[in-house]
């Protein structure tokens, strides 16, 4: 990491959300300087779907190069369900599996239009992303992995459910 430029940062550390927007933007700014490679999931997923990406990623402004990656399962599984696995199960899985293949898709350069905001950009790229890897998509994040959902979330979709019946 020391000899690439990372940019490290807290996600709970609202100081670091600043002070990551103000170096992404000088990095962009840099023609010199390469790209950066932003995960904007925040975690991985199962290979189904592409949950909600975080906005910061797209409020910095710049060209986004979107990336498709999924991975096939046939010989051996990259996505580690910590619920079900320990590490070192995870571990060994991944050491003894014939072999790790995933698909890449390199898809056409996006730029946020005028009058869309981060999420909606950020719901575009998803969107392109998710047709492109033949996977669903998702408005919730990785949280949902770790944490209860909560019952105004729950509400809504039984809303939603209800009005489609």
């Amino acid at each position: 990491m020391q000899t690439s430029q990372h940019v490290l940062f807290e996600r709970s550390e609202m100081k670091d959300r600043h002070l990551v927007r103000k170096k992404i933007r000088e990095h962009i700014a840099d023609k010199a300087k390469l790209p950066i490679l932003i995960f904007p999931e925040g975690t991985c997923i199962n290979n189904t779907s592409v949950m909600m990406f975080k906005k910061g990623s797209f409020e910095v402004g710049g060209t986004i190069h979107p990336v498709a990656i999924k991975y096939d399962p046939r010989f051996g599984d990259a996505f580690w369900n910590s619920t079900k696995y320990s590490i070192m199960t995870y571990a060994f899985n991944i050491l003894t599996s014939w072999a790790i293949v995933c698909n890449v898709w390199y898809l056409p350069p996006m730029v946020k239009e005028e009058e869309e905001d981060a999420v909606h950009f950020a719901n575009r790229v998803k969107a392109v992303i998710a047709a492109q890897g033949g996977m669903s998509v998702l408005p919730w994040d990785g949280g949902l992995k770790r944490k209860t959902v909560k019952e105004s979330f729950k509400e809504e979709q039984q809303k939603k459910y209800c009005q489609i019946i």
